[in-house]
């Protein structure tokens, strides 16, 4: 009997589905999501509000995820290993036939680009949510779109469009080029698989860690090489198109702000743009998705140098990862298109009636360490609260509170979006967000995000793909956060220790805050809610209604609304405001006399050792005992997140003794090599 059953809803899914089954007419009723993480959550929520049921696939290391949780279906396809379970062909579309799905909703990345996923899910009668297989063959592949936007008339950017066979021959065509140049992943995306080359043993590397990183990445390891357009913009336009002939531009993005070329801000629309510009960006866009009849989202991405002239890039046949910022300025839902579209459905709107509604900007969350040249960071993430939602405050996430950021896929916690009426309120909103935004277990980026929001030059808008380069050179440091006014910290640890206090019937009005080890002596006076708090003679008001254990102080202080994260830390506090943290401990007069009389404990010296900054596999080790090395040198490779991390001598030295060796698994810190 189970049998029979088994065999009739087989014989019933590769029936097409005549007649509309959800509330919003579309010609399916259950659709899978062929990807993981924040990207699956959001389709599951335009899937919920269409009364459409989704289908979540997974990998072991996947099996408590959030999408799984949220999604009507879960289908288990293979190990951890991404090449072993989200990038198997034949196991997405037999979850498709073993679930019923009749359509695949790819995200990004993974096989959102991959013709061939197309034409299996074809084969099978299942609709690809998405453009057709020539479509991402002649677009997603960066080589023949190039040629293909050539023959169009597109402007593009000078270089070598064919697939370089190696370092050799890659450094004969940089030469021809001409420095700098841009060696880049044919099937790339994400800034992986791309390096920029200035001279020749640069283009030989380049090419050697590029081709390496391409194939461990997309399984293809082609480049080619353009020049490099130093100064650059990078301004994408986001596209929408149906099976009609109708092809729309959704305005554009700004996406210059990124390190290693992955985009770390994103915003729309562009500070830099002029409306003559934009027009000409969004129809030359339009033009070029017509000439492959492109359907469903898709984004057409530029170079605009100084003086606004543009470049094609490349054409993203996919979803971006920076969709929501396109989403607050439209009032659209690009997933619910896409569904659309899909299904057959004509655009509901013509280009006309495309309305730009304010500012907005995305910033990229992610499990890394900024001090720590931003090497990823996995773990668990033992307290997880995101910032308040609302009509102009948006995340997108893939976590929840106690579950676990893996190491073998992206490190993306979340992507923070907020909407304002001019850029800088979008960048205020922003800020304030930031603050709220509690995240323990893993390190992160928050800091990193703050200060870009408060530096001067990306608040006046003046932004390169350089920027992060340029402004902070040497690594990201305390020293690159906004200032903090000791006074005011001092004055709400003050405050929340009265609170505490109060609580166990103890006040005392006099008190010395030892602020990073500085004494800091106040008065606080009141009690409830509003406070009074003198220090050497400024009077400072706070007012809030924080209670013990609440991780966020919300406090007016002078009149200013902040966000203050706290923790409590043996007999103190630490505090976090804007990305910088301090350490706080409230005393008597009495008491910090004692205090001062402390010792400090030195941190011990690990100057002659290269310890491993991340957990990870060590790939490679490129010296050995005995052999003097220069700064700057590469010592070896770890490999993490799908990325390969060199680690050079900071200093000119001779090793002594090898640690580990390739092929080994780190821990944080664990020793690689020592010094003599």
């Amino acid at each position: 009997m189970a049998a029979k059953k088994k065999a009739a809803k087989k014989k019933a899914v590769a029936k097409p589905v005549s007649k509309p089954a959800t509330k919003s007419g579309l010609p399916f009723d259950k659709i899978l999501i062929a990807n993981r993480g924040e990207i699956a959550c959001r389709v599951i929520r335009s899937c919920k509000k269409l009364g459409i049921k989704t289908v979540a696939v997974y990998s072991e290391a996947d099996a408590d995820a959030l999408h799984v949780r949220e999604a009507d279906e879960k289908v288990f396809i293979g190990p951890s290993p991404s090449a072993q379970s989200y990038l198997l062909i034949d196991k997405i579309v037999e979850a498709c036939k073993q679930t019923g799905a009749q359509a695949v909703h790819p995200g990004y990345g993974f096989l959102s680009e991959k013709q061939e996923f197309q034409k299996a899910l074809a084969k099978a009668k299942i609709a690809f949510i998405g453009p057709d297989a020539h479509a991402i063959y002649a677009m997603g592949d960066k080589i023949e779109s190039k040629k293909l936007a050539q023959k169009a008339g597109v402007s593009t950017v000078p270089g070598y469009l064919a697939a370089i066979p190696n370092a050799d021959e890659a450094v004969k065509i940089a030469k021809k080029v001409g420095y700098p140049v841009m060696i880049k992943a044919s099937a790339g995306g994400g800034g992986k698989g791309m390096r920029i080359a200035y001279n020749d043993t640069e283009a030989k590397e380049g090419f050697v860690s590029a081709t390496s990183e391409a194939k461990a990445s997309f399984a293809d390891d082609r480049v080619f090489i353009e020049k490099y357009v130093e100064e650059p913009r990078h301004i994408e336009i986001q596209l929408i198109a149906d099976g009609h002939g109708n092809c729309i531009y959704l305005w554009e993005r700004e996406c210059s702000i990124q390190r290693r070329h992955q985009k770390v801000i994103e915003e729309a629309p562009s500070p830099f743009l002029d409306a003559k510009t934009r027009k000409a960006m969004g129809e030359q866009a339009v033009a070029l998705a017509k000439a492959v009849n492109y359907k469903s989202a898709g984004t057409v991405e530029f170079i605009v140098d100084k003086n606004r002239k543009f470049y094609f890039l490349e054409m993203n046949t996919r979803l971006q990862v920076e969709h929501p910022v396109t989403e607050l300025i439209t009032g659209l839902d690009l997933v619910e298109l896409m569904i659309k579209v899909a299904a057959g459905e004509k655009l509901p709107f013509q280009q006309k009636d495309v309305k730009l509604n304010g500012w907005a900007v995305e910033a990229r969350v992610y499990a890394e360490d900024p001090f720590r040249n931003f090497l990823p960071s996995t773990g668990r993430l033992v307290k997880y609260r995101e910032p308040a939602p609302g009509p102009d405050v948006r995340v997108d996430t893939g976590v929840y509170e106690g579950g676990e950021i893996s190491m073998f896929y992206d490190p993306m916690i979340a992507k923070l979006c907020t909407h304002g009426k001019t850029r800088n309120e979008a960048i205020d909103r922003m800020r304030r967000a930031l603050d709220e935004f509690y995240v323990r277990g893993v390190s992160h980026n928050v800091p990193f995000l703050a200060a870009l929001m408060a530096h001067p030059r990306f608040r006046a808008g003046n932004l390169t793909t350089n920027f992060i380069a340029e402004e902070f050179k040497g690594g990201f440091t305390a020293a690159h956060l906004p200032p903090k006014d000791p006074a005011v910290l001092a004055a709400v640890a003050a405050v929340i220790e009265r609170i505490r206090d109060e609580r166990l019937g103890v006040t005392q009005d006099s008190r010395v805050v030892m602020l990073n080890r500085a004494p800091v002596a106040l008065t606080v006076t009141g009690d409830t809610k509003l406070f009074g708090v003198d220090v050497a003679g400024r009077e400072i008001s706070v007012e809030t209604d924080w209670r013990p254990g609440d991780p966020l102080v919300h406090a007016t202080v002078d009149g200013l609304h902040i966000v203050v994260q706290v923790d409590a830390v043996g007999s103190g506090w630490r505090l976090i405001h804007e990305g910088g943290q301090a350490e706080a401990l409230v005393l008597t007069p009495r008491q910090a006399e004692l205090y001062a009389l402390m010792p400090v404990k030195a941190a011990p010296d690990t100057s002659k050792f290269l310890l491993s900054p991340m957990p990870g596999l060590l790939a490679s080790v490129a010296v050995s005992e005995g052999q003097d090395v220069k700064a700057g040198e590469a010592l070896a490779v770890v490999e993490a997140m799908k990325m390969e991390n060199v680690l050079r001598a900071t200093r000119d030295g001779t090793i002594k003794t090898l640690h580990a060796k390739a092929g080994d698994s780190l821990r944080v810190d664990q020793k690689i090599i020592e010094f003599a």
